[in-house]
């Protein structure tokens, strides 16, 4: 046993979870985690409704805890209690895949038109080790763990669905610590990545349509052209959000589609276009702006056109923001258990969006990246997330699953000690 860690935290009589026995016992469980992956990774199903994926974790977490279901939705609570009592640490699993075609080439791959390109399938996996281990080691527990497996990650607000709902609280008290783990597909195989203070971007959708009034197009005087009107505004979008939005405290808006028109003909004015596009922000009043500064600028540059513009926000990602001690025990029990080079501090937040970020604005905690690049890769061949060639190491599933587990009981006994 590490007498360090233990003699920060407990008396000689209390007994707390040796890391190396833990990481050992996880290693111990990487071919079954692959297994569990792999049957995960067949059957990916998409936003709130995952009824295959979720037999699949219950089946897992069957007897380690007290379940709660979702309502509407299939989400699970798995609460784990510890021999000796004190307060509760959350840890969450995304579930859900992305509509996209696989083409990965891998034995295992999904044929069903969804796929795991966001990694969801190793989160289960590593969520479902880190509840074994934890159960299996309950008699040295101080306190609750609950599992959080989340659907609708992938812009259905699955957590906020979750904590509506009360999902958090399944332990009977409000979690005192959260943590999550999330894979990508570039950086170096189990390298673990975090920072204090804002890691990733709130993230939403803009969508617009303009109106204006249709006619022939050998006569376009006798209408209101709203397709010349979208290009002149799509043209400007991005130098008025240079010169009115602060550079210290950056947006980005990317058009992800248009619609105007229809390719059976070219003599025709439409009377109405749209155009929809994404909108990252990394603070509140960043935030606040792209509702407030970007409307105004659409509407008056459709006015110049005697257009109409009819413009809508879809809910938003928040901020995902880390609480400084919570980043502080990722680095050093991730430093512990794999010593120091495993981990890296990140130096700028990423404009990927989460929600992730609806948990850790009501309980501290933190979000930690995985390196998982597929092996014999070069870096400029290894596909994003997201993509529909994006392949992962499995390798890194047990080692995800050792720091949750060991996040979790370092947690409680640092508050047993207090």
């Amino acid at each position: 046993m590490d007498t360090k860690w233990q003699n920060r935290y407990t008396s000689e009589k209390e007994e707390v979870m040796d890391q190396n026995e833990l990481k050992a016992q996880a290693n111990a469980k990487q071919e079954h985690l692959v297994s569990i992956r792999r049957a995960l990774h067949q059957v990916p199903e998409f936003g709130l409704d995952l009824p295959k994926t979720l037999a699949i974790v219950l089946k897992e977490v069957e007897g380690l805890g007290e379940l709660t279901l979702g309502k509407d939705m299939t989400a699970a609570a798995v609460v784990i209690r510890g021999s000796q009592p004190g307060p509760t640490v959350l840890l969450r699993a995304d579930m859900d895949a992305l509509a996209v075609e696989e083409d990965t080439g891998l034995d295992f791959a999904s044929t069903n038109g969804y796929m795991h390109a966001c990694g969801h399938d190793l989160h289960m996996a590593m969520g479902i080790g880190a509840a074994h281990l934890i159960a299996e080691n309950k008699d040295k527990l101080k306190g609750n763990v609950v599992m959080f497996f989340q659907p609708g990650e992938e812009g259905h607000d699955g957590a906020g669905l979750m904590l509506a709902q009360d999902m958090h609280l399944a332990s009977g008290e409000m979690p005192i610590a959260a943590f999550g783990l999330h894979v990508f597909s570039i950086p170096e195989p189990g390298l673990f990545l975090s920072r204090k203070g804002t890691m990733m971007a709130s993230a939403g959708d803009i969508l617009v349509t303009l109106k204006g009034r249709g006619g022939h197009g050998s006569m376009p005087w006798t209408a209101k052209d709203p397709i010349t009107g979208m290009v002149e505004i799509l043209s400007s979008l991005q130098s008025y959000i240079a010169k009115n939005f602060d550079a210290l405290d950056p947006i980005v808006l990317n058009v992800g589609w248009i619609k105007a028109g229809n390719d059976h003909t070219t003599n025709i004015v439409p009377e109405t276009v749209s155009f929809g596009a994404t909108v990252r922000s990394f603070s509140k009043k960043g935030y606040d702006d792209t509702r407030t500064k970007i409307p105004a600028f659409i509407k008056s540059m459709a006015a110049a056109f005697e257009l109409d513009a009819e413009i809508e926000f879809t809910p938003a990602t928040k901020v995902l923001i880390n609480d400084h001690p919570s980043v502080d025990r990722v680095e050093r029990v991730t430093k512990e258990l794999f010593g120091d080079a495993r981990y890296i501090t990140m130096q700028q937040p990423i404009p990927g969006g989460e929600d992730f970020a609806s948990i850790v604005e009501v309980i501290p905690g933190a979000f930690v990246f995985l390196g998982a690049a597929f092996p014999g890769t070069k870096p400029e061949e290894r596909e994003a997330n997201h993509s529909n060639k994006a392949k992962f190491d499995e390798s890194v599933l047990a080692d995800g699953a050792a720091l949750l587990a060991a996040l979790a009981f370092d947690t409680l006994d640092e508050a047993a000690a207090k």
